[in-house]
């Protein structure tokens, strides 16, 4: 008889800074559960994902969990959004063969008592693949935004170039974020790097804007705009990029940020 399935704890890795008591009316099959994505050699592959909560803003937990294979020179790009549900949770496994591009531009946004997370995995597993991942987070009230970025390069994965960006920008003083990269690196002959910050906004920008007679509430906007902008900056796709952003400050406007 199969083993039952149980729901995840704060005791494992890639749920460290979740919020668990969101996930206890969730089927734990749930979480055995992934879609499948396979990019052929030489093709490419792009996707925009939404967690916004549709009609139920903030109830339990919405989550989309991708598996994707990039085969030899094969190029995927995947803009995300995740700023719905208790517990918004992106989950992305990402196997690259050689030559292969894995792109992501990530953005999580909550506040009240919302905890909003993207978790990747890269797995480097031939020569000459590449992989970058730009995520930027912006969380008021309680709201918590997390970020935990795995990079496993195999022996035979010489020439991988992987990197990892995380930003967090705190509107309020109750809110937090945690930026977790994990790098495990078999082959010698490699270039990986991360990159983790938290802050608030610019003062001195603000002040800067504020003697040139732009309103506070104007002033807020641009700057967070500028911010999350930087998660787009690398998509290739021109329209996706401005969708995700267009997204982005709509629910940021519904808060009035």
């Amino acid at each position: 008889m199969p083993e039952a399935a149980l729901l995840p704890t704060n005791r494992d890795e890639a749920w460290r800074y979740s919020d668990i008591d969101a996930l206890q009316d969730t089927a734990p099959d749930t979480f055995e559960a992934w879609e499948d994505v396979r990019v052929a050699e030489g093709e490419t592959w792009s996707d925009l994902i939404v967690l916004d909560g549709g009609a139920d803003k903030d109830g339990g937990l919405e989550m989309r969990r991708l598996r994707i294979v990039l085969e030899k020179n094969a190029r995927a790009e995947l803009a995300a959004l995740v700023a719905g549900g208790q517990l918004g949770r992106l989950e992305v496994v990402v196997t690259l063969a050689e030559g292969a591009h894995f792109e992501l531009g990530g953005i999580t946004l909550g506040g009240g008592d919302t905890t909003r997370e993207i978790v990747t995995r890269m797995a480097h597993e031939k020569p000459g693949a590449t992989s970058n991942q730009t995520v930027r987070s912006v969380h008021w009230g309680k709201g918590t935004g997390n970020f935990l970025g795995r990079i496993d390069v195999a022996r035979d994965a010489q020439k991988t170039d992987a990197a990892q960006s995380f930003k967090g920008l705190l509107l309020e003083k109750g809110a937090s974020v945690n930026s977790v990269p994990q790098l495990e690196i078999f082959a010698d002959d490699v270039q990986c790097a991360h990159g983790a910050s938290v802050g608030q906004l610019d003062e001195s920008a603000r002040f800067y804007m504020a003697a040139r007679g732009l309103p506070p509430e104007t002033i807020r906007r641009l700057l967070v705009q500028a911010f999350i902008g930087d998660a787009t900056r690398e998509l290739a796709d021109e329209a996706t990029r401005e969708t995700l952003l267009e997204k982005a400050l709509a629910k940021l406007d519904e808060r009035g940020a």
